[in-house]
């Protein structure tokens, strides 16, 4: 990540916190009054090949002892109605600030991916991964639904895992690897902001 990237995601991070705080002491009022503890959900992701960290959200499924892979319909009886209105407007993201702060991720760049994934594609993500990830991208922009309305037919973990394999990860690579061709703090704004009003409508 370049100075200039990371100076930025700062700088912005600063410069919304406090509506990003406003709005987050709003979701955890909702999830203390409709679902309970815990609050978040923390998931091992990868920022390189090689480096593993904690990426932060607001839990939306009911809790299971074991949890493994993408989120397809397999599991979509685990979410809760509060965690599906998070979801829906991607309030669930929030807490990332906090990796954003800390330069785990950025706030545009390539989805951070399950280590089991980098470890099967490593061709692909060798060069993926060459862009810092991020809260948002141009595959979450382009991808994001489709790959909710694909997934949301499996109905097992193995359906979902293949689907993910086969179509998912080779089509948000293409899209990942153009952000990189074009990576600017300009690109950025204008990706954030295409975020925001996909958020909205």
């Amino acid at each position: 990540m370049t100075l200039t990237k990371r100076l930025f995601d700062i700088g912005f991070a600063l410069l919304i916190l406090p509506l990003i705080a406003l709005i987050a002491a709003v979701v955890l009022a909702a999830l203390a009054l409709t679902q309970g503890r815990p609050y978040f959900y923390a998931a091992e992701r990868m920022k390189t090949p090689d480096t593993a960290f904690r990426l932060w959200k607001f839990r939306t499924m009911t809790v299971v002892a074991t949890d493994a892979g993408v989120s397809g319909g397999d599991k979509a009886g685990r979410i809760t109605p509060v965690g599906r209105v998070l979801r829906r407007f991607r309030l669930d993201e929030l807490p990332q600030l906090w990796n954003i702060l800390r330069g785990d991720i950025s706030f545009v760049g390539p989805r951070p991916p399950l280590r089991s994934y980098v470890e099967r594609f490593p061709e692909i993500y060798a060069e993926v991964l060459k862009s810092r990830p991020g809260v948002t991208g141009l595959a979450s922009i382009h991808y994001h639904r489709h790959e909710e309305w694909l997934l949301a037919r499996s109905r097992s973990a193995a359906e979902t895992d293949r689907l993910y394999c086969r179509i998912c990860i080779p089509a948000k690579a293409k899209l990942d690897l153009i952000y990189a061709r074009h990576a600017s703090v300009c690109f950025d704004l204008r990706l954030i902001g295409r975020t925001i009003a996909r958020m909205i409508s």
